[in-house]
């Protein structure tokens, strides 16, 4: 018997935390979804420190 060794105990962890794991998967795909639907808006479109300006500068110049 290990007196202060690592200890196994039969708690079940994902079981009760799995509607936490879909609820912030969920989260960060709506986050996403919405920062990308921002960084194309005119307000944003020409800004330099979008990442997408050079697309969006190509694809307004044809």
């Amino acid at each position: 018997m290990p007196l202060f060794g690592p200890r196994k105990f039969p708690v079940p962890i994902m079981g009760p935390l799995y509607p936490f794991f879909i609820a912030a998967g969920i989260s960060l795909y709506g986050v996403t979804k919405l920062q990308s639907l921002m960084l194309q808006t005119d307000e944003f479109k020409n800004d330099p420190r979008n990442p997408y300006a050079a697309a969006n500068a190509k694809k307004d110049a044809h």
